[in-house]
This record gives C-alpha cells, structure tokens and sequence, in this order.
C-alpha cells in the first residue's frame, strides 16, 4: 500500500504539469484565432471601401460622359440654328450677313429672335460673354439659347432612366474672323465668324460639361 500511495503521490505533479499545458496552448489558439479573423475583418472592409470607391468612380465618369454628349449635341443643334436647312432653321438670314452684328445684344439677347446671341466685347475690362453668362439660368428671360428653341428638334431629358437633367444650352458670339479677306479669293470678304458655347448636363444639374467650336458661314 505504501508503493502504491507514492507512486500516486508521484504521478499527481505529471498530471497537473500536462493539464497546465494543455490549457496553456488552448489559450494560445484562442488569441491566434482573433488575430487571425481580425485581420480578415480588416480585408473584407478595405475590400468594400475598394469596390465602392470603383462603382462611384465609374458611376461618376459615365455621368461626365454624359454631360459632355449632351454639350456636343448642343453646338450640333446651333449649327443647324446658323446654317439649317430651310424650314428648320429659324434665325439661319441673321448669320448669313457675317458683316451685321446689330443683332448681338450686349448680355446677351433674352427675348424673340435675339436669345443667346451675345455682343463683342470689345474692351479689356469685361469678360466674353461665354465667361459671364449664366448657363444654368433656366428661366423665362435665360440669356442663352436652350437646344431646339429655333430648330424645333427635341432633346431627351428628365430624371427618367440615365440620362441629361435638362437641355444644353448655348450661346453665339460674333469675333473677328482673321481670314476672312483671304480665304476665297473673289468672294466678298466676311469680318465676322462666330464662336459657339454649349453647357450640357449630366443626371444632376450640378454635373456640366462646356465645350466650344468656331463656326465659319
């Protein structure tokens, strides 16, 4: 009875030494574990942030995209108010005579035939009209010329689907043509040429896009 009670005596300190390490090492696990899921957590939300960031950096080059469509089509449709064909162009005897500019109000003309034809500045202390006008204005007395207003084609717009929230608008300035003397010899020389300025918008009002063209009768 003696031996076997010491050979208990002796295997009681083995066991709590292995007990002991056993919970040692479960521990260990455990904070591995958090550390590892942890860091998981991390890339799953650096993750997200990623993906959202592409979906809104594309959302918003599309919508510039389709701003600068909807300013291109605006200096189509003043080029079919300057030189339309006959019938649908409104206002096209105002450019034929490049040497009368009486019709260019300064500001800009707002009302009848005059609307978005804007004067030479010819000072240096305003700015062109296309620096100071107001593309935005949409109102009554607007001093730019919103798409179809003298060509009687339409634009697609509104908050339906993905597309502009409103019209491009654009504005007609006459400046000296440089050329004009020499570009046909025997034609009567033309002073004026015009430079054209279209707004256009995206899905909000406040996505724009401006774009210009010089136009020659």
């Amino acid at each position: 009875m003696t031996k076997v009670s010491e050979m208990a005596a002796q295997l009681k300190p083995l066991n709590a030494a292995k007990h002991h390490n056993t919970a040692y090492q479960r521990g260990a696990s455990l904070i591995v574990v958090m550390m590892v899921l942890t860091i998981v957590s991390l890339l799953g939300v650096a993750g997200i942030q990623i993906a959202t960031m592409s979906e809104r950096g594309a959302r918003n080059d599309r919508d510039q995209q389709i701003a600068w469509q909807a300013a291109e089509a605006g200096l189509l449709d003043a080029e079919f108010d300057m030189y339309g064909p006959t019938g649908t162009s409104v206002r096209r005897s105002l450019f034929q005579q490049s040497n009368d500019i009486t019709r260019f109000i300064p500001g800009c003309g707002t009302t009848g035939n005059d609307i978005g034809l804007c004067a030479l500045v010819t000072n240096n202390v305003d700015k062109p009209a296309w620096l100071s006008v107001d593309f935005t204005d949409t109102s009554n007395s607007a001093p730019t010329t919103v798409f179809g207003t003298y060509t009687n084609r339409t634009f697609a717009s509104g908050s339906l689907g993905v597309q502009p929230s409103k019209p491009p608008r654009y504005a007609i300035e006459p400046i000296p043509d440089p050329g004009g003397e020499n570009r046909d010899r025997g034609a009567p020389p033309k002073k004026y040429i015009y430079r054209v300025t279209s707004m256009g918008f995206g899905p909000r009002d406040d996505i724009q896009a401006v774009v210009q063209m010089i136009y020659r009768y």
